[in-house]
């Protein structure tokens, strides 16, 4: 299974990706929560759901910090 692409993430809308990193932590949960039973059968599960989530959280801060800059650049023009 390829790592997934940070493409694919920012092309998300900002509910989708909010809606993607939730199924993601909750995903990585039962991951963990198999581990920790002996019954996960794949454990490059875990990396490759840790880089999905890290991938859309960057996204998710990018647009937040891009939105705060663009709202401080306007205060300063005025």
């Amino acid at each position: 299974m390829p790592m997934p692409k940070i493409a694919d993430a920012r092309a998300l809308s900002d509910e989708e990706l909010s809606q993607e990193i939730y199924a993601v932590k909750k995903e990585l949960f039962e991951l963990r929560l198999q581990q920790a039973t002996r019954q996960l059968n794949q454990p490059h599960l875990i990396r490759l759901r840790k880089h999905k989530l890290a991938q859309l959280l960057t996204v998710e801060s990018e647009r937040k910090r891009g939105k705060s800059l663009s709202s401080t650049q306007t205060q300063k023009e005025e």
